[in-house]
């Protein structure tokens, strides 16, 4: 059986303080709310959302991705009374060298309580463990330090910089790559 459709048929994950589920059309407030806060788009590559239209095309577009198992959405929800308060994805995927991408944001309210800590640690057990994946990449802009701080907590190890990467809103960004691999992740793990 394919492991990203087994793995997205275990949905959902579930860490002591947080449940990670599909995405849903019943999240577009959400995620208009979440891609349309300057704070938490602040270091992303695209400008923020200013029309909920945008935010029901992204909705439509991750439940069609997760449909076609081109990759995993996750909604990141508080276990204690299932409010919305984050995202994780896996994906950009290169299947022959088991490789992905990791994506994430989190409500500018929860910043700093380490639930995206929680959250990731649950994504990263799923890729390795679940779906045989041998690395996961991520893509930071450079002054996004809390970020920064979130990948190397997890063992991520910055490989590269890439210069003037991105132009969001007419601003040119750099990006460091940042890489984990799972016989990195095991070592850490035990």
């Amino acid at each position: 059986m394919d492991p990203i459709r087994t793995a997205i048929d275990s949905l959902p994950l579930s860490t002591a303080r947080l449940r990670l589920r599909s995405v849903e059309r019943s999240d577009t407030s959400f995620f208009f709310d979440l891609y349309s806060n300057e704070d938490v788009m602040r270091y992303w590559s695209t400008v923020p959302m200013t029309d909920r239209f945008q935010a029901e095309e992204w909705v439509e577009n991750a439940i069609r991705y997760h449909e076609r198992g081109q990759a995993i959405a996750f909604v990141v929800t508080k276990t204690q009374d299932g409010s919305p308060i984050g995202y994780c994805s896996l994906h950009s995927w290169h299947f022959e060298s088991r490789r992905a991408e990791l994506g994430y944001a989190l409500a500018r309210e929860h910043w700093g309580a380490g639930y995206m800590h929680e959250a990731l640690s649950a994504v990263v057990e799923l890729a390795f463990e679940q779906l045989g994946l041998h690395r996961l990449e991520a893509d930071v802009e450079p002054a996004n330090a809390a970020s920064v701080r979130a990948l190397e907590r997890l063992g991520f190890v910055r490989e590269g910089h890439l210069r003037e990467r991105w132009i969001v809103g007419g601003a040119i960004t750099d990006s460091w790559i940042y890489g984990l691999l799972e016989d990195e992740w095991r070592s850490r793990k035990s």
